[in-house]
């Protein structure tokens, strides 16, 4: 735990570079994700049922976060959050490499497509609860609040960048680029985090996995302030999930 800085800065938590660089990672990394969403897109729009396929590009990138997102909680509770992540992270430089290969043969069938970006949302679903577990261990406690509104700051300008660089990348250099530049962002990730030399976490005793599963959901039960966050956020990204899907 680092010490508390003086002042209330929103930009207080940039003056530590660990939790710089892996905001920055992250940044970058957010953005890729979009890249991999706009040329799975673009690879569909005009072919046989666009209509359907294109939105179950979204279906495939946040249904993994239904399945997996309490999975992922509990692996995060339970594992080294840093090497969980940097292995998520090899693995979605892997497949995107694999989508990038088949893109520029030509070779990328819908099935095929939609099961890539599944793995590929999945990977996401995995990392991000364990990213978000380990802010409170980059910075002092009284910045925790303007560490999560910096992380806040990154997914949306991610969302607002990511999709024109993307489409930039797509006319000018085509798909297979596209992806390759998405998979180049999932190993930059892996690379800082390979390059941060965290001190070994304290050793306890790892709760089994469904004994930590139902611990977080009767947390939640008996969190009146939890339950309230939860519902404001699905009454927000339920439609707002699906306004993405239409975009295309």
């Amino acid at each position: 735990m680092t010490k508390p800085t003086s002042g209330s800065s929103p930009w207080a938590p940039l003056r530590n570079g660990i939790f710089r660089a892996l905001w920055l990672a992250t940044l970058v990394d957010l953005t890729g994700n979009w890249f991999q969403t706009v040329g799975a897109q673009w690879l569909l729009v005009e072919g046989r049922h666009a209509a359907i396929l294109v939105a179950l590009v979204q279906t495939a990138t946040t249904l993994p976060f239904v399945l997996l997102g309490l999975i992922g909680g509990v692996l995060a509770d339970t594992l080294d959050r840093r090497w969980l992540m940097i292995s998520v992270q090899a693995a979605m430089a892997a497949l995107g490499a694999l989508l990038a290969a088949l893109a520029f043969a030509g070779q990328v069938p819908p099935a095929l497509l939609l099961l890539l970006v599944f793995l590929l949302g999945s990977g996401i679903a995995l990392t991000a609860p364990a990213y978000q577990s380990l802010v409170p261990d980059l910075v002092s406690r009284s910045e925790i609040p303007a560490a999560s509104a910096l992380n806040s700051i990154s997914i949306n300008v991610a969302r607002a960048v990511g999709p024109a660089i993307a489409g930039v990348l797509v006319v000018g250099a085509g798909v297979g680029t596209t992806f390759t530049v998405a998979a180049a962002t999932s190993a930059s990730y892996a690379t800082v985090l390979l390059l941060w030399r965290r001190p070994p976490p304290p050793l306890r005793d790892a709760e089994p996995f469904v004994a930590a599963l139902r611990a977080g959901g009767r947390y939640v039960r008996y969190a009146p302030v939890v339950r309230r966050v939860l519902l404001r956020a699905g009454l927000f990204l339920v439609p707002a999930s699906s306004l993405f899907a239409l975009l295309p």
